[in-house]
C-alpha cells in the first residue's frame, strides 16, 4: 500500500517524519512532498528524510498564496497521474485535500487549531478520517462534516517528543538559557496581530542568555531544530504555537503571552500538570523570574497519553483492509 504525506511547516514534517517511520516499519510505501521553505527543507534533512519538493511558500498576499496553491494542485495531479497513492495523511495541507479529493484519494487528517478557519473550510470536509484531541470541543469537528471522527488522548506532539533523546548539547549557548519565538505573523489567523517578542526578548537579557528563534529564516543555514533547543532550555517564551507544547511536554517552563495562544490544547496541557503558562505581556517578567530554572518531572503525565501515529496508523489500516 502507498500513502502520501504532505508537509506544509516545520510541524507537518516532524509529524509526517514520525508517521513515515512508522509506515514503512510496517512496510507500506511512504511518498513525502513538501514545499519548498527553509524550515521544512532543513528539518527534512535533519530527520534523515529526502521528501518531493512541489510549490514554495509565497505569503506575500492573498493573490500568491492563492496563485502558489492552485500551483501545487496541478503539479500533484502531475505526479501522480501514473500511479495513485491508496491514502493521504495531512494536518490539513489545503493542496493534498483539494487532489487527493479530486482523485478518489481516502483522506486522513489531524487538525488542532480551531480558529483557524480558513483552513479548516479548505480541509477538514474532505477528510475521510479526522484524527483530533481530546482538548478540542466535540463541536469543533461537526461544522465542517468529515466523515468520521477519532479522538484521542494527547496532543500532536506527543508523536514526536515521547521517546527522542536530545542528549547532544547545542553548542555555544550559555546558561541560564531563554528562547523566545517570534510571532507566525505571516500566518493568515493572524495577519494584522502585534508582534511583541523581539521586544520582550530585548527585556529578558538581564535574566540570561537570550535565544530569540526567528520564525522566517532566509535560509537554511539559519535553521534551528526548535524541538531540539528547548530541551535544553530553561525556559520558553511564545505565543503559543508547536513551540510552547514541545517545551512543555520535555518538562520544560513554557509561557505563553498571546491571547491567540489561549488554545484548547495549550490549556489542556496546563489542566493535566505540564509546565504551560498563559499570561499577559506585561506579567512576563514575573512568570518568568518565579519559573526559569525549574525543570519539572512529566515523564509519567507523558507516558499516559496516546500516541497519534498509532491511531493514524490503526485508520490506515482501517481503509486499506
Amino acid at each position: 500500500m502507498k500513502v502520501w504525506y504532505d508537509a506544509c511547516t516545520g510541524k507537518h514534517m516532524r509529524y509526517g517524519a514520525a508517521i513515515a517511520k512508522r509506515l514503512r516499519n510496517s512496510g507500506y510505501e511512504v511518498i513525502l512532498t513538501t514545499r519548498e521553505h527553509p524550515e521544512t527543507l532543513a528539518l527534512a534533512r535533519a530527520l534523515g528524510e529526502n521528501p518531493i519538493v512541489v510549490g514554495k511558500y509565497r505569503p506575500d498576499s492573498l493573490f500568491s498564496r492563492l496563485e502558489e496553491s492552485a500551483n501545487r494542485i496541478i503539479e500533484f495531479c502531475k505526479l501522480f497521474k501514473d500511479h495513485l497513492p491508496d491514502v493521504a495523511v495531512a494536518h490539513q495541507s489545503v493542496e493534498l485535500c483539494r487532489t487527493a479529493f479530486g482523485l478518489g484519494i481516502p483522506i486522513i487528517l489531524t487538525a488542532d487549531t480551531p480558529h483557524a478557519t480558513a483552513v479548516n473550510k479548505l480541509t477538514l470536509p474532505f477528510a475521510s478520517v479526522l484524527v483530533v484531541s481530546e482538548a478540542l470541543p466535540k463541536r469543533f469537528p461537526s461544522k465542517y462534516n468529515p466523515d468520521r471522527v477519532v479522538w484521542f488522548k494527547g496532543v500532536d506532539e506527543v508523536a514526536w517528543i515521547r521517546g527522542l533523546n536530545f542528549g547532544k548539547k547545542v553548542s555555544g549557548l550559555k546558561k541560564p538559557l531563554i528562547v523566545v519565538r517570534e510571532f507566525e505573523t505571516k500566518a493568515a489567523y493572524a495577519i494584522g496581530k502585534p508582534d511583541v517578542t523581539a521586544e520582550i526578548a530585548r527585556k529578558l537579557e538581564a535574566f540570561g542568555e537570550v535565544l530569540f528563534l526567528r520564525r522566517y529564516a532566509k535560509s537554511e543555514s539559519e535553521f534551528v531544530d526548535s524541538a531540539q533547543l528547548v530541551s535544553h532550555a530553561d525556559i520558553v517564551i511564545s505565543a503559543g504555537g508547536t513551540i510552547s507544547r514541545e517545551a512543555a511536554l520535555q518538562g520544560v517552563p513554557s509561557i505563553v503571552i498571546s491571547e491567540l495562544g489561549r488554545t484548547y490544547v495549550n490549556t489542556y496541557l496546563a489542566r493535566k500538570g505540564f509546565p504551560i503558562f498563559m499570561t499577559r505581556v506585561d506579567k512576563v517578567l514575573d512568570f518568568v523570574a518565579k519559573y526559569l530554572g525549574q525543570k519539572f518531572d512529566v515523564a509519567t503525565k507523558l507516558a499516559k497519553f496516546e500516541n497519534p501515529v498509532d491511531v493514524i496508523e490503526k485508520a490506515i489500516t482501517d481503509i486499506c483492509s
